[in-house]
């Protein structure tokens, strides 16, 4: 998946180093595939009148989702101490201005209201003429604005349109990717090893860019701020995923060592697959299950490979991405039957639809909108509730595709009990109509479980066990939820800690209620992927751990130097602190020791 670099290096003035947040470790040496997202498709069609008002409120909010990315991009850029970073800025100011009641905006207007263009017809249509008017002028720094003012049109063309996705389709096989950001959406449009690595200005370390880049073993740096304008496509770069480090144009130097320290890493990996086949138990013979997390169908090689033993969590989301109209049932059987197959007898642990925030499906955009703040919103169990046509269907294609080996249906963003006992009669209700219609279908449903990732659900696991077959706690969700920190958002990215005891706490009691009721429940967030709490976890009495597939046999090994009561006892000590700082230390000491 390296791409070749054998070139010589650029001049060594032209050499240039990068930091970010590295979420996704290894070393990647190529050249830079910029992403160019100037192109956007501009339907044209005349409004009916009774639709004016609707298109208007399309184009604010467009507006408004567009200067929130800039806003974005700009405190990202904030955090950087350097002149790039305070001239980027200024930038980001304009573009931010040039979208606040201006010229742009209300030339847009106008013309829905005055001319029944649509929106981005309308966009589209000021932008020529704006541009035109500064490019008729011989003028440098009129003619940069008419650069400017074309970039920030596009933007909002493609929030209107939702056309992000177009631009990667020329990404030549192995290629460094350059971006400002990466969505769930692009990430799911490459085809398998299309790039060796990726570079973003925007993202944090828990967003679903980098739980995916982790997930396809891509080396990874997000918030790289200064590679905005900083590389050419075709330019040599080196990502460096563990250091968070990126290196523009490297000299001959910055190649011998990197290659060398590609070479170790690789070394590392290939010792870490003599566990594959090795038994996943403590050293006095307590057994883990060590399952996958996957997003994608082309994830399931890598989770074999790695010596996953089942699926615990498929997120379905990817049926339903860069695609403009909502899978029906035969297409969804028919992805699902052929990951069921892929897993020859592993079980596979399917979530229903959580689109919402970043996650986002063009075919429900415009009923879910965006709201002000998505990840509160209408998402997970709500939509399907809400939608049951949708939940029907899901549930109907997973019925169907459980004949093909062992199944789970997990359901998301659950707060109380009533909300499964729904769910469980929509369950029943496509059983029984499949069975009627003449679908072979298991005698005995797979079991129907739900996920522990809002606090009302950890608090109120005990009424949950009257309906639910199974548990899973998400910790991304659970440690956001509880601790009001949105763990996207780069203000307060540094504040999202795993560790804070209230985290542990619900965590602790959603396991030990679980294990009262002979419950089967699971820990599938990122935390299960990090060796660094695997002892606490053995501790707290978790048995089954649910992981990228690049994390398990890392986890695997730390999995084997350690002992049941050791753990436990470790574990007991911990739940009795207060203080993250300290729980942290502790933790560390102790896998130093064991």
């Amino acid at each position: 998946m390296t791409p070749q670099d054998t070139s010589g290096p650029q001049p060594v003035s032209s050499r240039r180093v990068l930091t970010g947040l590295g979420v996704s470790g290894g070393i990647a040496i190529g050249r830079a595939f910029v992403v160019d997202r100037q192109f956007v498709h501009v339907p044209r069609h005349r409004l009916e009148n009774d639709d004016i008002n609707a298109e208007i409120a399309a184009l604010h909010q467009a507006v408004a989702s567009s200067i929130e990315h800039l806003h974005r991009l700009k405190n990202q850029s904030g955090a950087r101490d350097s002149a790039a970073s305070e001239e980027l800025g200024f930038l980001l100011d304009a573009y931010i201005h040039m979208l606040t009641q201006s010229r742009l905006v209300r030339g847009a207007e106008e013309r829905i209201r005055d001319q029944n263009m649509n929106a981005v017809w309308a966009v589209s249509d000021v932008i020529e003429d704006i541009t035109g008017q500064f490019e008729a002028i011989d003028d440098r720094y009129l003619a940069a604005r008419a650069s400017d003012i074309r970039d920030v049109g596009l933007r909002l063309m493609r929030n209107l349109t939702g056309e992000t996705d177009r631009a990667f389709d020329t990404a030549p096989r192995g290629a460094i990717l350059v971006a400002e950001e990466v969505s769930p959406a692009d990430m799911a449009r490459l085809e398998p090893g299309q790039i060796a690595s990726f570079v973003t200005a925007i993202g944090g370390a828990e967003g679903h860019a980098a739980i995916m880049a982790r997930s396809l073993g891509l080396p990874a740096v997000l918030g790289a701020t200064g590679i905005i304008g900083g590389v050419s496509g075709g330019e040599m770069m080196i990502v460096d995923g563990t250091r968070g480090e990126v290196i523009l144009r490297p000299d001959a130097a910055d190649l011998d060592r990197y290659r060398q320290r590609r070479d170790d890493w690789l070394a590392v990996r290939q010792k870490l697959l003599r566990l594959r086949d090795v038994p996943s138990e403590t050293s006095d013979g307590v057994t883990l299950d060590l399952h996958a997390n996957i997003e994608l169908p082309v994830e399931v090689a890598g989770a074999l490979a790695n010596g996953a033993t089942g699926i615990g969590l498929l997120r379905s989301e990817f049926m339903f991405m860069n695609k403009r109209y909502l899978p029906g049932e035969d297409e969804q059987y028919r992805e699902l039957a052929d990951i069921v197959t892929q897993m020859g007898g592993k079980p596979v642990t399917i979530r229903t639809l959580d689109i919402g925030g970043e996650k986002l499906a063009l075919s429900l955009q415009e009923e879910m909108g965006t709201g002000p703040n998505p990840a509160l919103g209408l998402r997970g169990v709500r939509l399907s509730l809400r939608r049951r046509d949708l939940l029907e269907t899901q549930l109907a294609a997973i019925l169907r595709a459980s004949l093909l080996g062992p199944v789970r249906v997990l359901i998301p963003m659950v707060v109380s009990i009533h909300e499964m006992i729904r769910v469980r009669q929509v369950y029943n209700a496509v059983a029984k109509r499949l069975r009627q219609d003449g679908h072979g279908i298991p005698d005995m449903l797979p079991p129907l479980g739900a996920m522990i990732e809002i606090p009302a659900a950890a608090l109120t696991i005990d009424a949950l066990a009257r309906e639910c077959e199974f548990f899973a706690i998400g910790t991304n969700d659970l440690t956001q939820y509880t601790l009001a920190i949105d763990r996207s958002d780069d203000q307060v990215a540094d504040l999202y800690d795993p560790l804070h005891p209230a985290v542990l706490r619900l965590i602790h009691e959603a396991v030990t209620v679980a294990g009262r009721h002979d419950i089967p429940i699971s820990v599938c967030g990122e935390m299960a992927g990090d060796p660094r709490y695997t002892s606490l976890f053995i501790g707290f009495g978790l048995r089954n751990l649910s992981m990228s597939p690049v994390n398990l046999l890392p986890v695997k090994q730390r999995l084997r130097k350690i002992d049941l009561r050791t753990a436990a006892d470790h574990a007991g000590r911990v739940m009795e602190q207060w203080d993250s700082a300290r729980i942290a230390m502790m933790l560390d000491d102790f896998n130093d020791l064991a």
